[in-house]
């Protein structure tokens, strides 16, 4: 089993190398409060971290008096790495709108680790990034990945992570024009990937009739039997009852809600069915009719209500702007302290943009944390994370310190102090 489960992770890139980073306020990211202590990473996994951890013979010590050392952020719904120029379809890989494939399209062929989002958003302290595709033809929009921000070509953490899908306005709209409509075809859909389990040599995918193709009905197999979570993009409250009700039908449905603008007008019911929630933090607008009970306390009173609740950024600008994850998590400290909003206590808030998302994939074991046998992704801030006025120093992916630079830093540098001879051409005289 475990050949199994390691078998899924590929990129791994162990530093062999002993690291102690001493003296600084470690947030380890699984919701317990700030300490003050050390972290140790060895060849690429967390050892230990917190008080009381004591800095083994032979480590190179990196001294973070006065910092803080916190696990990397995972950005926890996001499309980074699938777009470079929105406008250019060339550079453009978040949806697929001529194709007669859906569910099994995987996204992992369209990352492109050198757009300069990722740069920017390693930059700001995100180490790995939960990347769907969008859905375009079809409410199955394909196969998510989690990735790691090193901007290597091997950064994909985990393929095939996840399946994405739109019900709600979004899919009512591809389906047809309804919300029946979507449900109708969500479960023809999933009957023909049971047809196609039961007789894979009589399945007959290019019948004008079928919905799936042989590939998207195979890519829907460990959807149904739990193998691999369902991603469900849904916002309003009475949406996401039915969305949680399809597991009367569907039992071993893995669900994970996305968005969840009015999930807290159902969050009772949402904590009863145990579906964990990436949610965006700050919708107060009606944006449309599924949002016409949009309040920033919406992620506050989910977690209130006892829902495993993590921060994303679906339709957030989400293939470059993940960046706004910990100022989000800090507004929602802050709300705390305002008379009749509900947010989140500074762990929680951090734990939600680290380990949560983490967990809602499966994949709390491996990374979103500074618990021993975690991926050793720790970043130095200068303070608070979650303040705006902190920055990341330097940044560590699977023990591996990484640059902070950017393009934008480096044609900062390039023209804050110009030199004759060290300009482009146009500047000739």
């Amino acid at each position: 089993m475990m050949c199994g489960v390691m078998g899924g992770f590929i990129g791994y890139r162990a530093n062999a190398e002993t690291v102690a980073i001493t003296g600084g306020t470690v947030a380890i990211g699984d919701g317990s409060a700030p300490v003050a202590g050390t972290v140790v990473v060895r060849d690429g996994r967390v050892v230990a971290a917190g008080a009381g951890v004591a800095v083994p013979p032979g480590a190179r010590v990196v001294d973070a008096t006065g910092k803080w050392v916190a696990a990397g952020i995972v950005a926890g719904f996001s499309r980074l790495g699938l777009v470079e120029v929105d406008a250019v379809d060339p550079t453009n890989d978040g949806a697929a709108r001529n194709t007669v494939f859906n569910a099994s399209l995987d996204v992992a062929n369209g990352l492109n680790a050198r757009v300069p989002a990722i740069a920017i958003n390693r930059s700001h302290g995100i180490t790995r990034a939960v990347v769907a595709p969008d859905a375009a033809g079809s409410m199955f929009a394909g196969q998510g990945a989690v990735i790691d921000l090193s901007g290597n070509a091997n950064d994909v953490t985990r393929p095939r992570a996840f399946q994405f899908i739109e019900f709600g306005e979004a899919g009512a709209r591809i389906a047809g024009g309804s919300r029946p409509a979507s449900h109708a075809m969500f479960r023809n859909m999933l009957a023909e990937a049971r047809d196609y389990a039961r007789n894979p040599g009589g399945y007959d995918g290019r019948s004008k009739d079928a919905m799936l193709q042989r590939r998207d009905a195979e890519a829907l197999l460990p959807v149904i039997d739990g193998r691999m979570p369902l991603v469900v993009h849904v916002e309003g409250g009475p949406d996401i009852l039915k969305v949680l009700a399809l597991r009367t039908e569907f039992p071993k449905l893995r669900l994970v809600l996305v968005g969840a603008t009015e999930g807290w007008t159902v969050a009772r019911d949402i904590a009863a069915a145990g579906v964990p929630v990436i949610a965006s933090a700050l919708n107060d607008l009606p944006a449309g009719f599924e949002q016409l009970a949009a309040t920033q306390s919406n992620i506050g009173r989910m977690k209130a209500a006892g829902v495993q609740v993590s921060i994303g950024t679906i339709d957030d600008d989400d293939p470059r702007m993940p960046i706004r994850t910990t100022q989000y998590a800090g507004n929602l400290v802050a709300l705390t302290r305002i008379p009749g909003a509900t947010g989140l206590d500074w762990a929680s808030a951090f734990a939600a943009i680290t380990s949560k998302p983490a967990e809602a994939l499966g994949l709390g074991g491996e990374i979103g944390s500074l618990r021993p046998g975690r991926r050793g992704d720790v970043v130095i801030w200068s303070g608070d994370p979650l303040e705006v006025s902190s920055a990341p120093e330097r940044l560590w992916i699977d023990g591996v310190e990484q640059s902070l630079a950017t393009r934008q830093t480096r044609l900062r540098d390039r023209y804050l102090k110009p030199q004759e001879g060290a300009l482009p051409k146009a500047y000739d005289r």
